[in-house]
C-alpha cells in the first residue's frame, strides 16, 4: 500500500514537469510594452504581422502583447505613434528566443520543447525596450490652397508667357 502511494506521489510531482516546458514555467507568453511620446496624448496604433490592429489608444500606454504568433512562430508588431501637426513614427516590436527554452534540453523536457513552449509562445521573449519617442513637427503640406506672391523677376520663363496683365 505504501509502495503504491509513493509511486502515485512521484508521478503527481513529475507530471507537471513532463507536461510543461521550461520557458512556460520560467517565462511568459505575453509581455507588457510601454509607449511614451512627446507630446503625450498622441494616438498609438499597434498592428500584428498580418496587419490586423490589436490596440488603439493614447500615449502613455502599456499594452500586453503575445510573444507567439502560431506554432514555432514569433510575434511581430508595428507601433505607430501619430498626432496632428507631427510626423508619424513607426517602431517595430521584436522578440527573440527565450533562454529558458534551451532548458528543455537540459532537463529532458521533449514535450516542452516540441509542443508546449512553441504552442504557447513562451519560447520567445520581448527584445524591445520601452518605446519613448519625441514626435517631430510635420513638414507635410496640409493640402490647403496657399497664396504665393512672386516678384516678376522670380517667375520662371516658361510661366511668363501665361501671365495676364491686370488693368
Amino acid at each position: 500500500m505504501r509502495k503504491n502511494f509513493l509511486k502515485v506521489t512521484m508521478l503527481a510531482l513529475a507530471l507537471p514537469a513532463l507536461l510543461s516546458g521550461c520557458a512556460t514555467i520560467f517565462g511568459h507568453s505575453a509581455y507588457p510594452v510601454s509607449v511614451y511620446s512627446n507630446p503625450s496624448g498622441a494616438t498609438v496604433s499597434i498592428t500584428d504581422k498580418k496587419g490586423k490592429e490589436v490596440y488603439r489608444g493614447e500615449s502613455p500606454a502599456m499594452v500586453m502583447l503575445k510573444s507567439g504568433a502560431g506554432y514555432f512562430s514569433k510575434a511581430e508588431y508595428q507601433v505607430k505613434i501619430s498626432s496632428a501637426g507631427y510626423a508619424d513614427q513607426i517602431i517595430p516590436v521584436n522578440y527573440k528566443l527565450n533562454g529558458w527554452y534551451i532548458g528543455n534540453i537540459l532537463i529532458g523536457g521533449i514535450l516542452g520543447m516540441l509542443i508546449v513552449d512553441p504552442a504557447t509562445g513562451a519560447m520567445w521573449k520581448l527584445d524591445t525596450p520601452p518605446i519613448n519617442v519625441t514626435l517631430n513637427k510635420s513638414t507635410e503640406s496640409t493640402g490647403a490652397p496657399t497664396l504665393k506672391i512672386l516678384d516678376i523677376a522670380s517667375v520662371p520663363q516658361n510661366m511668363k508667357d501665361k501671365l495676364v496683365q491686370l488693368k
